[in-house]
């Protein structure tokens, strides 16, 4: 099963540009190359759907791919695994953040943005003025993960009201959870259960908070699936606190919600990826969206009944799959069946036969 527009980011099923008149002209090559003999192959020439892209040590090249930290573990395993059976191709995978990465990627440093949203208005803009043209392709999904420390037994389930009277722009200044409880009984009075139960009291113990920072789309994700809605109803801007510990990196985020035996009651996100690698540290809370308690696990992530589940991205620069024949047979490897292997592999969500079989089609028509 897909996830349902409704529990993504807007989007489209893919994101793709124009192709300008020489790549057009490229596509004719291939197609005219495709009525050859088979003897005469090109190392250039599309893989079919589910076909690995084949191996051997006669290609070169250089593959430059940053962006997501969330997609970051899935995109080297490929690329290793890639490079396992090209060793000549040289390259890297860096996890900046969505943002960062698609900054790079419309300044032409980039050939691949790894990203866990689709492209902003703006970031598009950007890329358009540079003359970057691009397609957008789905390679797994992924749940937000709200996570506190696996020494706190009190904290099970937060609503979206929870979460916004804890980490919304509203709780600036909330060092304690109960600071929280005057906020959380004025939504429920304004919002009854429309974003689920509020579960105050909270404890009166120390708030700690760690998440991503404005750089990850993970960061951008968490406010429009579980924050927006809420920030617009109460007329304030759709936002987190700013006075929380922000981190780039995941793994610092799990290193400050596991926070210690003496200060258990942490609190934070990241992908599910990350903390279902994690579990000795951190304890996942199921989130209610109004339809009660739901855990995040692979089954109600990839139903999309998980209320912060998401679809993760890889944007291939047009000009480099045209320039750089290492680049095409890379996203040709990537979705293989061998090579999107990887997203399960790294403990994210497959995508559903259909969304795969869509990809694939948005690759090939390029």
């Amino acid at each position: 099963m897909g996830v349902p527009m409704a529990h993504v980011l807007k989007e489209s099923p893919t994101v793709k540009s124009p192709l300008r008149p020489a790549a057009l002209l490229f596509v004719g090559l291939l197609v005219l190359s495709a009525c050859q003999s088979s003897a005469s192959s090109s190392p250039t020439s599309s893989v079919p759907a589910g076909s690995a892209a084949p191996s051997g040590d006669d290609m070169t090249g250089d593959i430059q791919i940053s962006g997501s930290s969330t997609v970051q573990p899935i995109t080297s395993r490929v690329f290793e695994a890639f490079t396992a059976l090209h060793p000549s191709v040289t390259g890297f995978v860096d996890g900046p953040g969505t943002g960062d990465g698609f900054a790079l990627f419309c300044n032409g440093e980039t050939d691949i943005s790894d990203a866990s949203r689709t492209i902003k208005d703006e970031e598009a803009t950007t890329c358009a003025d540079a003359g970057i043209e691009y397609v957008g392709l789905k390679v797994g999904i992924d749940g937000l993960s709200v996570i506190t420390s696996v020494d706190n037994t009190a904290i099970e389930c937060l609503s979206l009201l929870d979460l916004y009277a804890l980490l919304g722009p509203e709780s600036q200044s909330f060092s304690n959870w109960s600071d929280a409880n005057d906020l959380a009984a004025e939504l429920a009075t304004q919002l009854g259960g429309d974003y689920g139960e509020s579960h105050a009291p909270y404890p009166d113990e120390t708030l700690t908070i760690s998440g991503p920072g404005e750089e990850s789309g993970t960061f951008d994700s968490f406010i429009e699936l579980a924050l927006s809605k809420i920030a617009a109803a109460r007329n304030q801007d759709a936002t987190t606190r700013p006075d929380y510990q922000a981190f780039a990196d995941d793994n610092v985020i799990i290193e400050g919600v596991a926070g210690t035996a003496d200060a258990p009651y942490t609190l934070g996100w990241v992908g599910f990826g990350v903390a279902s690698e994690n579990l000795d540290k951190v304890h996942l809370v199921a989130v209610d969206k109004g339809d009660g308690c739901t855990p995040a696990t692979e089954d109600t992530i990839a139903s999309a009944s998980y209320p912060l589940s998401r679809y993760l991205y890889i944007y291939p620069n047009l000009a480099s799959v045209t320039d750089k024949p290492a680049v095409q047979a890379f996203v040709d490897y990537y979705l293989s069946d061998e090579g999107i292997a990887n997203v399960a592999a790294a403990d994210y969500v497959p995508l559903a036969a259909s969304d795969l079989a869509a990809t694939r089609s948005a690759w090939e028509g390029r």
